[in-house]
């Protein structure tokens, strides 16, 4: 059976898409870099599974944890939304002086969206910046969820903004966008919780993945480059996949050597 792969134009056959899928990840941003966890595989190990009709043997429940990773939240912030006298939506750090993170570095970190660019009028859209960028060498498509498969004990007053988007194609980092449905309540991040999920996507769509750490050669690095920096003026990135696949070095994915 043939497929056909829209972002590069062409019929691909099945028979040349079979065993696993290598997908890499790695950090844009290596200052700090100790702070950001590896991505993790979700899995049912700590659960019960001396039963065989347990839930965490089930087969459909282990085939869908396998296509998914659980990347943690790496710092602690307490947030809380207010206006000024002037009706200026603005953050407030609720930790104050206690805050593991430095006032100017929070700010560096965090990003209230301007107000004519929420979806909605009454909830506020916040952005964190990440520096985990994902990438393979054959078409794959990422998926960025929030944590359903975890219980928070601060649960968030929103929800994230996920996305999709092909990495063979349009590796770029991630960005942790938040919608605040209840801005009266505050939003509590605490490391080491789960902070968002990545699904991935394969062709055809029963291939195993395997993640591994990336090195961020120099033609991974200046091909990122080129897609981040489009991202600022244009409103419609996935018109661009065409020109950045011609201007794409072959191969991208170079596994970390330790």
């Amino acid at each position: 059976m043939a497929f056909y792969d829209w972002v590069s134009g062409s019929m691909v056959d099945e028979t040349d898409r079979r065993g696993t899928v290598r997908v890499g990840w790695t950090l844009i941003e290596k200052k700090g870099g100790v702070l950001y966890d590896d991505p993790e595989r979700i899995r049912s190990v700590d659960m019960n599974r001396d039963h065989a009709k347990s839930a965490s043997r089930c087969p459909a429940v282990l085939n869908l944890e396998s296509r998914y990773f659980v990347v943690k939240c790496p710092f602690s912030i307490h947030l809380g939304f207010e206006r000024d006298r002037d009706g200026k939506p603005h953050l407030r750090n609720r930790m104050g002086e206690k805050s593991p993170v430095r006032t100017g570095k929070l700010g560096q970190l965090v990003t209230l969206m301007a107000e004519p660019e929420w979806r909605y009028r009454d909830r506020p859209t916040l952005q964190i910046k990440t520096p985990y960028l994902f990438l393979a060498d054959e078409p794959v498509f990422i998926s960025q969820l929030p944590p359903f498969m975890h219980y928070l004990q601060a649960p968030w007053p929103g929800t994230l903004f996920g996305g999709r988007f092909p990495i063979h194609v349009w590796p770029r980092p991630l960005m942790w966008g938040f919608e605040w449905h209840d801005p009266s309540k505050d939003l509590i991040l605490r490391r080491g919780d789960p902070w968002f999920y990545v699904g991935f996507e394969t062709l055809p769509a029963d291939r195993a993945i395997v993640l591994v750490e990336a090195e961020m050669t120099l033609e991974l690095e200046e091909y990122s480059q080129q897609i981040t920096g489009a991202v600022d003026y244009v409103h419609q990135t996935f018109s661009l996949f065409r020109n950045a696949e011609k201007r794409r070095p072959k191969t991208l994915l170079k596994p970390l050597e330790r």
